[in-house]
């Protein structure tokens, strides 16, 4: 369901917008559509009064808590059934944080990640969206979310526009606490200008080199380094505060100096806050997990060179935190998704591009090439 489509449903039982913004308030704030301080009887129309119930459960039926996996660091794993069987996951963050998911399954198909391994299902809908947020606030307060759970949100823009609309006015989330996510899409940083909410932005860069950046991500958007650096920098004068960089650290692959000198270059002086997220690994990638030890000092180097760095653990591991990997979970064991989820070619771009690693050896040596060959710079 589209928010679009409820509003229309609403005017046909008589809804002037005052009453929509009511109902989408009470709704996205997990309160019942028939509460609030005034009676309905004193304030709706009688048809829409009569419809209460039936759209009441309409809304319910949209998307239900399917498992709660609890971590010991405060965060909280939801696997999210949609009615049409689907499987989604958000992530309950430490702080009143959530992470939630837009598409069912991705297209970009990162080679670190679990969610796009079988590509991209479908898209999910705007009500889809935030209703991953009524059932978060069902169990915890919520006051930021960020879209960079399971899904490349600009290939959703419509829908997640939509939702980041509903959020950042009747859902009361601050505008700099809604953060879209992205590997880069020209569509993304044409239109986000334009929207009466105007969200954080989080470039997931995760490589200052081109060829490295495109064997990692292999379906995102051909966009240098520094092309999209210098975009995001755009919308983030325009919206008055800073850029998120994320950068997954992959041990031996993304953390040599010369990758510190590119973080360095693009980001040295800027209004701009990178994310290292040491690499929340996953069973059967092949990538590894640098030491703590070794992000500290990644992070205090860049920090000493200029680039305002923020090492951040990864939320919920001991619950297979890695994004897509509750899903992929069930689906295997036939009691969540339905097995397809986790094999279908990518709708957006074409069937999804498959890379074979060689059995062993380094990371780099798994992206195709050895580490004593020279790298190619951007």
């Amino acid at each position: 369901m589209r928010i679009d489509e409820f509003r229309h449903r609403l005017r046909a039982f008589g809804a002037k917008p005052v009453h929509e913004q009511r109902l989408l308030r009470q709704w996205s704030h997990a309160l019942p559509l028939d509460g609030g301080r005034r009676r309905p009887e004193d304030f709706l129309p009688r048809p829409l009064r009569e419809a209460l119930p039936a759209l009441a459960m309409e809304l319910d039926g949209v998307a239900r808590l399917q498992s709660r996996h609890p971590a010991a660091d405060g965060s909280a794993r939801l696997l999210v059934r949609l009615a049409d069987g689907q499987a989604v996951e958000s992530v309950l963050l430490p702080r009143d944080g959530l992470c939630v998911s837009t598409q069912v399954g991705c297209a970009v198909g990162c080679v670190f990640c679990m969610s796009g391994q079988g590509g991209l299902v479908r898209q999910l809908g705007s009500a889809e969206i935030v209703a991953q947020v009524v059932l978060a606030r069902r169990l915890r307060t919520v006051t930021k979310v960020v879209l960079m759970g399971m899904g490349e949100p600009a290939h959703n823009l419509d829908a997640v526009l939509e939702a980041i609309d509903l959020l950042g006015t009747a859902g009361g989330i601050g505008h700099k606490r809604l953060v879209f996510s992205t590997v880069g899409d020209r569509r993304a940083f044409e239109r986000l200008p334009l929207g009466r909410v105007k969200p954080a932005l989080a470039l997931s860069l995760h490589s200052t080199r081109c060829e490295l950046r495109q064997r990692l991500l292999p379906r995102a958007p051909r966009i240098a380094p520094d092309e999209l650096v210098a975009l995001g920098i755009e919308y983030a004068r325009a919206t008055g505060y800073p850029m998120q960089v994320q950068w997954t650290l992959i041990d031996g692959l993304n953390d040599g100096d010369d990758e510190l000198d590119g973080i360095v270059r693009l980001l040295g002086g800027r209004r701009a806050v990178l994310n290292m997220i040491p690499y929340n690994a996953v069973e059967g990638l092949g990538f590894d997990r640098p030491s703590w030890a070794r992000a500290a000092e990644i992070a205090r180097r860049l920090h000493r060179r200029g680039v305002l760095t923020k090492l951040r653990q990864s939320a919920g591991q001991d619950v297979e935190g890695a994004c897509g990997q509750l899903r992929a979970r069930q689906a295997t064991r036939g009691d969540g998704a339905d097995a397809a989820a986790v094999a279908v070619t990518s709708a957006v771009e074409g069937p999804r591009r498959r890379l074979d690693f060689p059995q062993g050896g380094a990371a780099s040596a798994r992206l195709g090439w050895a580490p004593d060959e020279p790298r190619e710079q951007p």
